[in-house]
C-alpha cells in the first residue's frame, strides 16, 4: 500500500536509512542507491549491481547484505531511486526478511521523501 509521506513524518533512524541511501547510489554512481536496517539497529547499503552475469536492484542486494551478515528481519528499509514505486521483487525480498508491515521509503534522488510501502 502507497503512503504518501513527508520529512517531518520520518524519525531520526528513518531519516539516516534514507540519507544513506542517498549517499550510496551518488558515491557509486549507480540508478539506485538502498539501506535497510535490522532488528539490533545495525544498517546495511547497497547500489545497483548490474554485471553481464548478475542483475540486482539496490534493495535487493541491501537485503542480501543483512542476511549474508546474519540479520534475522529488518526493522525498515529505504530505496533513493527515479522509480514512482518499488519493484515488487524488491518488496518480496523485503516482505521475506522484515515481514509484511515492514515499511519500504522511497525517495527521489534528491533524497525527498515521496511515499511509504508496506512490504506486504
Amino acid at each position: 500500500m502507497l503512503v504518501p509521506m513527508s520529512e517531518q513524518e520520518l524519525d531520526a533512524e528513518d531519516r539516516k536509512i534514507v540519507t544513506l541511501a542517498r549517499s550510496t547510489r551518488a558515491r557509486n554512481g549507480v540508478p539506485e542507491g538502498a539501506a535497510v536496517r535490522d532488528e539490533t539497529g545495525r544498517t546495511y547499503v547497497a547500489g545497483t549491481v548490474d554485471l553481464p552475469s548478475l542483475q540486482l536492484s539496490a534493495l535487493r542486494t541491501a537485503v542480501a547484505t543483512a542476511v549474508a551478515s546474519g540479520a534475522e528481519s529488518l526493522e525498515a528499509a529505504a530505496v533513493v531511486t527515479e522509480a514512482t514505486e518499488p519493484h515488487p521483487d524488491d518488496l518480496a525480498a523485503v516482505h521475506d526478511l522484515g515481514g509484511a508491515a515492514t515499511p519500504v521509503l522511497l525517495a527521489g534522488p534528491d533524497g525527498q521523501l515521496r511515499t511509504s510501502v508496506t512490504a506486504g
